[in-house]
């Protein structure tokens, strides 16, 4: 009887992020946490005449609806992982709810920069006492924020290559330690104002801290913004996987030329790549996919191999 071989070898999942379960859970934590002291830093910026206990407030609002975004880019993830319409996995989901916080960052950044700037133009009477009282437990919430998510990031990675390690991090969880990060500074910011304004009478410290917030939160927001449309735009020509492709390439036996290379991320630390070579001789694409298999980062291999024509 004849050996007979199965197609299934040749077939291979689509799905190149397990997604991060601790992270979710812990941003769950984080989305109840920050709801509730938002509603009473506004409530308590309202009632006691802080601009930067208000601006905080505000801003923890705009985190609340950050976090519960980032929480539903995991769901989405995990939902629709399976789903062929995803040519590479689902992963950019999360991408795309990162992006999403850091549009949201600078609207709240905006904000937080218009009040400001109209309280110290007309300043009204702060309650200190009960402002401070109520900013340092904002903080204290936005510290175990920041805590519970950090902690789901430093599980939630994968492993390679050291240099790679900055392509490993989960981008949807770094905007909502981002934005808990954020409002921890913002509410530094505005303890540090208002025990200015209660003990030394300056009471233009607490629009300040409210402008250099808004500029804190600004300079973030921009970064993350510029990290997670790299990716999406899948501007990954110049990251170090691209370059140990080539030096594959140049140190193989067979004698190749890279004609066309498309590297791009699928996953955290995660890359497929199209390779076109040029070759003199007779070649497989296997011999080059089992050559570049040495870099685990590299999950999805498409070689093209053409034979150049020989000149008389």
């Amino acid at each position: 009887m004849c050996p007979t071989t199965s197609s299934e070898h040749w077939y291979h999942t689509h799905v190149f992020d397990e997604g991060n379960p601790l992270a979710e859970r812990n941003t769950r934590w984080a989305v109840v946490l920050t709801i509730i002291m938002m509603v009473a830093e506004i409530c308590g910026g309202w009632i006691f005449n802080s601009m930067a206990l208000l601006a905080d407030g505000w801003h923890m609002s705009s985190h609340a609806l950050a976090l519960g975004l980032s929480l539903m880019a995991y769901g989405a993830a995990r939902r629709y992982a399976q789903d062929k319409r995803f040519s590479f996995g689902t992963w950019k989901i999360e991408v795309l709810g990162g992006y999403t916080s850091a549009i949201i960052l600078v609207g709240v950044a905006a904000v937080m920069l218009y009040q400001s700037v109209e309280r110290l133009i007309s300043p009204i009477p702060i309650h200190y006492d009960q402002a401070i009282a109520i900013a340092a437990v904002g903080l204290f919430v936005n510290v175990l924020c920041a805590w519970l998510l950090k902690d789901g990031h430093g599980h939630g990675h994968g492993h390679g290559h050291e240099h790679h390690h900055g392509h490993h991090h989960d981008m949807n969880l770094r905007s909502a330690y981002i934005h808990v990060v954020a409002d921890a500074a913002t509410s530094v910011l505005a303890i540090f104002a208002l025990i200015g304004g209660k003990f030394w009478g300056a009471d233009w410290l607490d629009p300040l801290m409210g402008i250099a917030g808004a500029g804190l939160v600004s300079a973030w927001a921009f970064g993350l913004m510029r990290d997670t449309g790299r990716v999406l735009l899948d501007a990954e020509m110049d990251a170090p996987v691209v370059a140990e492709i080539h030096e594959v390439i140049e140190a193989s036996p067979i004698k190749a030329d890279v004609t066309d290379l498309h590297v791009w991320r699928v996953g955290k630390g995660k890359y497929a790549c199209i390779l076109a070579l040029a070759v003199d001789g007779q070649a497989s694409p296997e011999e080059f996919r089992r050559q570049l298999g040495v870099h685990e980062e590299l999950v999805h291999v498409t070689v093209e191999v053409n034979q150049r024509k020989l000149t008389s």
